[in-house]
């Protein structure tokens, strides 16, 4: 009698498992490494064709509703014409406000500087009277043996300048188009794959654009909501620059979790410099109350319209936006994973509708249960 011959080994179930969702993880990641590389390599056409589905997404409904009364070439025109004045007219407001308050900026911020001066030589700190002249002596002498390294980062500067000009004007270009016509650009789109894909193609496309819209409408509202609250705060405190500093809270909050707090911190410098320690202490506090009211009010209120993300999954995609692409990469990085992960769960319950659906049909047919149930 001869002995058995061993079989292979037996794997653990949770090891195949584990394994299973490895090589599709694995699978996930090269996906979105190659396309944050293909964006770096074209991260200006990239970065145009998301600011023009933003505008797309802000003024589709309000175009939509004016192209009921006249055509609908004249209403985008319009409704991008108004958008546009609006912009500028802000950008406008701002200027004239820091152009309207530079004398007076210019000499608070000396008394403001000499009175952190003052503050840094008291107990507890105890600097040395002379320190901090000496860095300004520093400073100026750096600047002077770096002159003509600066004027070529200025020269580098304005070339970066027409690059964001030029990426500014090809999303306001691919914006018309999205507004005019864009579904009939996607039906086109649909109707160059094959048939048995299209059903999954629309669905998924249908899932995106609802989630990108509910996204992207959500984000200002909470930005404009942060801006009011600080412009309004800082108006009340005295602090000058409220309005571009107000601006500059509407900007940063499109960088979740991070860009409130960035802005506000420089608030509390301004206000440092400009009211004394306790003014940009109550600044400092108005960064924490900022950040509640923003965190468990405004985003589970407002982005309900969207995917709602787990903080630590926004954390984690800011953060690696952030290494991938700099701070258009943070910017892009929610939406592009509330995107992603609301086609995944579109398409998932598509499946699940046609296998319940094939399991229906199968059981409504003559005999069908009776073979099943054999089977």
């Amino acid at each position: 009698m001869q002995p058995q011959s061993a079989g292979p080994p037996r794997v653990a179930p949770f090891l195949r498992t584990a394994a299973a969702y490895a090589w599709r993880l694995l699978v996930v990641g090269l996906l979105v490494y190659a396309l944050f590389a293909l964006l770096g390599r074209f991260h200006e056409i990239g970065v145009a064709l998301f600011l023009g589905l933003v505008i797309t997404a802000l003024l589709r409904p309000v175009a939509d509703v004016v192209a009921r009364g006249i055509p609908r070439g004249i209403a985008v025109a319009l409704t991008l014409l108004g958008g546009l004045a609006l912009v500028l007219g802000v950008l406008t407001l701002v200027g004239e406000a820091v152009a309207g308050e530079r004398t007076t900026l210019v000499r608070e911020f000396r008394e403001g500087i000499g009175r952190i001066q003052r503050w840094l030589e008291a107990p507890p700190f105890h600097l040395h009277p002379g320190a901090l002249a000496d860095m300004e002596a520093r400073i100026g002498q750096f600047l002077s043996s770096h002159r003509s390294t600066l004027v070529g980062e200025a020269v580098s500067g304005a070339h970066h300048v027409v690059a964001v000009l030029t990426t500014l004007a090809l999303a306001l270009f691919a914006s018309v188009f999205f507004i005019h016509s864009g579904d009939r650009q996607w039906a086109w789109f649909q109707e160059q794959l094959p048939v048995p894909a299209r059903g999954r193609v629309a669905a998924g496309g249908r899932a995106a654009w609802r989630t990108f819209t509910g996204y992207t409408h959500g984000i200002v509202l909470v930005a404009a909501v942060n801006a009011i609250l600080v412009g309004v705060a800082l108006w009340l405190l005295g602090v000058p620059l409220a309005v571009p500093l107000a601006l500059l809270e509407f900007a940063a909050a499109f960088v979740p979790l991070i860009g409130s707090p960035i802005a506000l911190a420089v608030a509390a410098v301004v206000a440092l410099a400009s009211q004394g320690p306790l003014v940009a202490a109550l600044v400092v506090a108005l960064i924490v109350v900022i950040g509640q009211i923003e965190g468990h009010l405004l985003h589970p209120l407002v982005m309900s319209w969207a995917v709602r993300l787990h903080p630590l999954v926004v954390a984690i995609s800011v953060v690696a936006g952030s290494i991938a692409a700099g701070i258009v990469g943070a910017v892009v990085a929610v939406p592009l994973v509330s995107v992603v992960w609301s086609v995944y769960a579109a398409l998932r319950e598509e499946a699940r509708g046609r296998t319940e659906e094939a399991r229906a049909r199968v059981g409504d047919e003559p005999g069908g249960t009776e073979e099943a149930g054999a089977g």
